[in-house]
């Protein structure tokens, strides 16, 4: 969903390309679901191949993600390394919603950023270890390599189903947790504002995870954040395919579409539920997560000219 205050973080986001052609087309892309598998938490390898063909055919590939920068480099940018990022290409990362974000080339990771203004307190996140630690261990972790929001994942022990009935639980936990610290929340219908009637933090379960965050972290903001990261490498295209696997991942396409681009979302969980919207919503099939986004990608890929590696892309889907 879009973020509950103005986006104010960043300079003015670029302006909307000219009416000029730009064959080649923009991915942003989630990775939990539409890249990784929720079950093994990897990439499979056609989707590195894919992408990398895709980044070589001057398309601008951008990560937008609840993900840490950590989980990126070791799931995304190293199986990629090993194949091979053709000199010259440039993977964006924005990372915990808009809260962190890097860029990666053929040389590793570039400086990973932080926008410390959207970070929770340190002395939080330890009282949230330690109840991960005495109540919930047997469900889940406590992901130590946040930097600006406060997670925790189902463990690969655990089923889905025993994780989900536990997360309610610890839901209402973290919330007493923030009532200890005055720190007003939002967790779905549920709204707790703290001592001076305001709520600053929102908890977002998922079917694997939940992130305790900052209202203004979203996958807007980390739209937002994706342009300017592109802009300074080349001219924006016109035309972009945000792919997802929740409701939330639609804020994606709406910040693109608010901003005037043709956009069009790859939703990899249908039976969620389509929401309405002013922009096309595509699926594949019956294939959901990462199955459904690999074939988004090949279909991409099928698309793109003989000499794909060498100049610009096909007409976009």
């Amino acid at each position: 969903m879009p973020t509950d205050a103005p986006i104010d973080l960043l300079p003015d986001a670029p302006a909307l390309p000219s009416e000029e052609s730009h064959p080649v087309q923009g991915l942003l892309l989630d990775v939990d679901g539409p890249i990784a598998s929720p079950e093994t938490r990897t990439v499979p390898p056609g989707i590195i191949t894919d992408l990398l063909l895709l980044a070589a055919a001057g398309w601008p590939v951008v990560f937008n993600t609840g993900r840490s920068d950590h989980f990126i480099r070791t799931q995304v940018m190293e199986p990629m390394l090993a194949v091979g990022i053709p000199a010259g290409v440039t993977f964006h990362a924005v990372c915990e919603k808009g809260g962190t974000w890097f860029s990666f080339t053929a040389d590793g990771a570039g400086e990973v950023l932080v926008d410390e203004g959207l970070a929770l307190p340190t002395s939080f996140a330890d009282d949230i270890r330690d109840l991960v630690e005495e109540k919930y261990a047997h469900l889940m972790f406590f992901d130590e390599t946040k930097l600006a929001m406060v997670s925790v994942e189902q463990s690969l022990t655990a089923t889905n189903a025993e994780y989900l009935e536990g997360q309610a639980h610890f839901d209402d936990d973290v919330v007493d947790v923030m009532h200890s610290h005055d720190m007003g929340v939002t967790r779905l219908e549920r709204d707790e504002p703290d001592s001076s009637g305001d709520i600053a933090y929102r908890i977002d379960p998922t079917i694997i995870s939940t992130d305790i965050e900052s209202v203004r972290v979203g996958k807007d903001l980390g739209a937002e954040r994706a342009l300017t990261l592109v802009a300074p490498l080349m001219d924006l295209p016109r035309t972009w395919r945000t792919v997802g696997d929740s409701r939330t991942d639609y804020a994606m396409a709406d910040y693109l579409h608010d901003q005037g681009f043709d956009v069009a979302h790859v939703d990899v969980r249908p039976a969620d539920g389509i929401p309405d919207k002013p922009y096309e919503v595509l699926t594949e099939g019956p294939l959901i997560h990462e199955e459904a986004g690999a074939a988004f990608l090949a279909r991409c890929v099928a698309s793109l000219p003989w000499d794909a590696g060498a100049s610009d892309g096909a007409a976009p889907l």
